[in-house]
């Protein structure tokens, strides 16, 4: 069993939602990222997904653009990417990383698969990589033992998300919204028909994603999804915040109560 296959089962079992819990790396420092994602683990995230700064994002929000901005302007590299990756994957926790095609495509997408998966990463989602021209990546994670995660949405035809779920492994990545990153006030009342509609077709963990940002949303969310996936939310604490630590604190506050909502499930 992969990582992610692992985690799925586990939290299956304990009759919950996993909870995945998303920062760019580089932000608000290669070490502060690093600081920041471990805290997260230690105050109750599953799994974590690292994200790669890139400057012309397609669905990023204004939160995580502002954060992704910053890395990009202290200089953070791929290699610092993967130097995260690997500190967080050796707390066990599955790590992931969300990129767009083009930083894989401009490292070598051999060489990225090759190099994330020695560096202890799991999963790896790309949300404007379609499966009809994601070949050669299929290929490389697939030598690599990596799991190429990919992404619904409401608007996805029946074509598209049996296609998806055809090639996706460790879990597929229900987008609930249609739009851009960034915590809301309600979760989205297409998410549950989006789900539904992937699991008639596959036996493969469904994570919700975009809009969560309580613990009342993430115990929500859970009722229906294998994950729960934050994002924005947990960034906004570190980009709001007038310290470091106040923002660490505030992060784990965060996390510890979307973990109590994951296991509540309304």
């Amino acid at each position: 069993m992969s990582a992610l296959e692992d985690l799925f089962a586990r939290t299956r079992a304990e009759g919950r939602a996993a909870l995945v819990g998303y920062l760019p790396a580089g932000f608000p420092s290669v070490d502060g990222a690093i600081e920041a994602l471990l805290a997260m683990v230690d105050a109750g995230v599953d799994a974590v997904e690292i994200g790669i700064p890139y400057s012309d994002p397609l669905m990023d929000g204004p939160t995580v653009q502002a954060a992704a901005e910053q890395a990009l302007a202290s200089g953070t590299r791929m290699a610092d990417v993967l130097r995260t990756v690997t500190a967080v994957a050796a707390t066990g926790a599955p790590t992931l990383v969300m990129t767009y095609w083009n930083p894989i495509a401009r490292y070598g997408v051999d060489a990225f698969a090759r190099d994330f998966a020695a560096a202890g990463g799991t999963g790896v989602i790309t949300p404007d990589l379609i499966p009809d021209e994601a070949a050669d990546w299929l290929d490389a994670t697939g030598a690599a033992k990596v799991d190429p995660v990919f992404l619904v949405a409401p608007s996805s035809s029946a074509e598209r998300i049996a296609r998806v779920t055809s090639v996706g492994r460790g879990f597929i990545y229900a987008a609930s919204t249609m739009g851009v990153t960034g915590a809301r006030e309600q979760t989205s009342s297409l998410a549950p028909a989006l789900v539904a509609r992937v699991r008639a077709v596959s036996d493969l963990p469904v994570c919700v994603g975009l809009g969560v940002s309580t613990g009342a949303q993430a115990a929500e969310v859970a009722g229906y999804a294998d994950g729960v996936i934050v994002g924005s939310a947990l960034v906004s604490r570190l980009l709001d915040a007038s310290s470091p630590s106040e923002g660490l604190a505030g992060l784990c506050s965060l996390v510890r109560e979307l973990a109590d909502g994951v296991r509540t499930r309304s």
